[in-house]
C-alpha cells in the first residue's frame, strides 16, 4: 500500500483559488467579446413595437429624440393624441398635433408637437382634440423636420392630464434667455 501525504499551506490555496477565479473572469470576458465582435445579440432583446404609443409622460422625451435623430426614425409609425394647432402658412394639409408644455412655475405653457400632413386636415378645426395614427417622413419647414404623414385621425376628447412636462435632460425654455 502507498500513502502519500499532501500538505497545503494557506499562501498556496489562496493561489491556486485566485488563479482559478483569474481564469474564470478571462473565459467569460473572451465569449462576451467574441459575441459582440461578431455581432451576435441575445434573444431577449424588446422588439421595437409596429406601432409607438405616445402618452402624456413620454410625449416630449419622443418629441426631442425624433427632432434629434430624424433619419432613425424615418417609417417608424406612431399613435398619439393632442389638439389642431394651425398657423398662417400652413397648408390646407398641415397641423402641427399639439399639447401644452409647462415651462414656468405659474403655469405658464407652451405648443408643442409634431408637423403633421393629412389630406382632410380641413375637416377638423382648431383646438379640436384628435387622435392619429401616422408614420413618421422627413419634411420641410423652414428646414429639414419630422413630418407625421396621418393615415387615420378622428375626433376624441380631451385627456385627463392635458399637460405635458419638458424633456428630461436640461430643458431651458426660450422665455428664459431674453
Amino acid at each position: 500500500m502507498f500513502v502519500c501525504n499532501v500538505k497545503l499551506g494557506h499562501k498556496f490555496i489562496f493561489k491556486l483559488g485566485f488563479v482559478i477565479l483569474f481564469l474564470v473572469v478571462m473565459v467569460i470576458a473572451g465569449i462576451s467579446i467574441y459575441k459582440v465582435f461578431n455581432g451576435e445579440h441575445s434573444d431577449h432583446e424588446l422588439p421595437i413595437p409596429e406601432v409607438y404609443d405616445i402618452s402624456s409622460n413620454n410625449y416630449t422625451n419622443i418629441l426631442k429624440s425624433v427632432h434629434d435623430n430624424l433619419d432613425e426614425h424615418i417609417g417608424q409609425k406612431i399613435h398619439f393624441t393632442g389638439f389642431v394647432y394651425r398657423v398662417y402658412d400652413f397648408s390646407s394639409t398641415q397641423f402641427v398635433l399639439g399639447r401644452n408644455m409647462k415651462v414656468g412655475s405659474n403655469n405658464e405653457t407652451v405648443v408643442v408637437g409634431f408637423l403633421c400632413d393629412y389630406k382632410e386636415a380641413s375637416n377638423f378645426n382648431d383646438g379640436v382634440w384628435v387622435e392619429v395614427t401616422g408614420s413618421i417622413i422627413k419634411g420641410n419647414y423652414h428646414g429639414d423636420i419630422p413630418v407625421i404623414k396621418i393615415e387615420e385621425m378622428k375626433s376624441c376628447d380631451k385627456p385627463i392630464n392635458e399637460y405635458v412636462s419638458p424633456p428630461d435632460d436640461m430643458y431651458i425654455p426660450t422665455s428664459a434667455l431674453f
